[in-house]
């Protein structure tokens, strides 16, 4: 059984090797500790911990936000990248740039910002507060602030494909009578499907894991607007390791079994793809 393919460049013994090294030390074996720390709690103390009502209610909004914040910038992203890629307008360099401002703000600093302007006397709240809508320090605010953080994540990785996607075969399609919206759902979509999925996978990630953003919006309020790694935090500064690790595997493996479904839908939509061509 082979495991590389012929190639003209030699090392590959020591990079798979490095490889392998590598990922063990910043991914399995951090994580195999994590879970072996959980093992000093007994069945009945680790299912005690995981299920109370606190816990079970932050693992709702966390990764319930995360999966709403992460299909609106499925749309989103989608859109502004075809229109970074399609059209030209003034400004365009600096709207690519605000882009990936995200990634360069601190998330305390995306938090503040957007606890600022949506709070009840903010300048976008107090104008949602009069049609009765409260976004900060409610699971809306969650949503809002894992949507801001999500949103580069699908751009950066749609807008290669689209940018490589031929014009000529959108002008082939109007010539043989299809209109824009059958141009889109059978050229356009298919092309970009898997890198939006591995988008909206980045994004669902990166939505899990956030905490400095949302903790300012979101308010804290147990069994209402409480995420999942603010509970991790309080286990931790009340010195309870046992109990932040237990909630933490359980969102570890709730986490690698959404993302591994992902994965196996972009394999599915890959070979099926292959198979058609």
């Amino acid at each position: 059984m082979r495991f590389k393919q012929p190639s003209v460049l030699p090392g590959f013994n020591l990079a798979f090797g490095y490889t392998i090294v590598y990922l063990s030390l910043l991914v399995l074996i951090p994580l195999s500790a994590l879970v072996i720390k959980t093992t000093s709690l007994s069945l009945a103390e680790f299912w005690q911990v995981v299920s109370s009502e606190r816990v079970v209610a932050a693992y709702q909004l966390t990764f319930g936000a995360s999966l709403i914040a992460a299909v609106i910038n499925l749309f989103a992203g989608l859109l502004v990248a075809w229109v970074l890629v399609r059209y030209s307008f003034p400004g365009k360099r600096i709207v690519d740039a605000l882009v990936d401002l995200p990634f360069a703000l601190p998330t305390a600093v995306a938090g503040i910002a957007l606890t600022t302007l949506y709070a009840p006397n903010g300048l976008i709240g107090e104008q949602l507060a009069k049609l009765g809508i409260q976004v900060a320090f409610k699971p809306l605010g969650v949503v809002v602030a894992l949507t801001f953080i999500g949103l580069p994540f699908v751009v950066r990785t749609v807008q290669p494909v689209l940018q490589d996607l031929e014009a000529e075969l959108e002008e082939a399609a109007a010539c043989l009578g299809a209109n824009r919206w059958q141009t889109f759902c059978k050229i356009i979509f298919p092309a970009a499907l898997p890198a939006l999925l591995t988008g909206f996978t980045l994004a669902f990630a990166r939505a899990i894991g956030e905490y400095g953003s949302v903790i300012f919006i979101a308010g804290n309020i147990p069994l209402e607007s409480e995420i999942v790694p603010l509970l991790i935090i309080g286990k931790l500064e009340q010195y309870d390791y046992a109990g932040a690790t237990a909630i933490a595997t359980v969102m570890l493996l709730i986490s690698f079994v959404l993302i591994l479904a992902i994965n196996l839908i972009q394999w599915w939509h890959a070979r099926r793809h292959g198979m058609r061509k």
